[in-house]
């Protein structure tokens, strides 16, 4: 309901979905309330009291991502795959979704969070991308020690080393498809990082 107490009148998900590929094109600082209303139809009034704010549309829209193209990283937490296969899976859907032609290439969660010195105005925005970094490094992170649980990985692998090289390989694909590099090329540096993996085992 909206304030006022009468039913919205726009459909909440096209709206979500229009801004989260603003936002995703873009970026949070570089989209204009102006675009939101453009891109998504709605009036001022109407955005401000569904959302409340630039920042409030845009945490919307970072859950709608996650839901969506963003979810490819919720292959970490199926325990019924070992880790190392846990791990190509997440690194190859995620070099095919931010590949994929369909929708603007990279990640919205590693792209389009604020850039500027913290201030209030984009905190949530800031807290919105950071925390769904968090929670993919941590799940990296249970991959891995179950890795070494598994004997998938040697005893000896130091379990925050190995989580932060995977995860700035995820994080890092995101620079290299908007400069260009093809997606084979990146499959094929997954599966360079996959074998170190398999190395670390023996």
């Amino acid at each position: 309901m909206s304030p006022a107490g009468r039913p919205r009148t726009f459909d909440m998900e096209a709206v979500l979905e229009a801004a989260m590929l603003l936002f995703w094109e873009q970026g949070y600082e570089a989209t204009s309330l102006a675009q939101l209303r453009e891109a998504t139809e709605l009036s001022s009034a109407s955005l401000y009291g569904a959302f409340g704010s630039k920042e409030g549309l845009f945490e919307r829209a970072v859950e709608h991502y996650i839901a969506g193209p963003g979810s490819v990283t919720d292959v970490l937490a199926d325990e019924a795959a070992s880790p190392r296969e846990a791990i190509a899976r997440l690194l190859h859907g995620s070099i095919a979704m931010q590949t994929d032609a369909s929708h603007p290439r990279g990640c919205l969660i590693a792209l389009s969070g604020t850039t500027r010195a913290p201030g209030e105005g984009e905190a949530g925005a800031r807290k919105a991308v950071t925390a769904r970094r968090a929670t993919d490094r941590a799940r990296i992170k249970e991959c891995v020690v179950r890795g070494i649980a598994a004997g998938e990985l040697a005893e000896t692998t130091d379990p925050e080393g190995l989580t932060s090289m995977i995860h700035g390989f995820l994080l890092g694909i995101s620079t290299q498809v908007c400069d260009g590099t093809p997606a084979e090329h990146l499959h094929a540096a997954a599966d360079a990082a996959l074998a170190n993996w398999t190395a670390l085992g023996r």
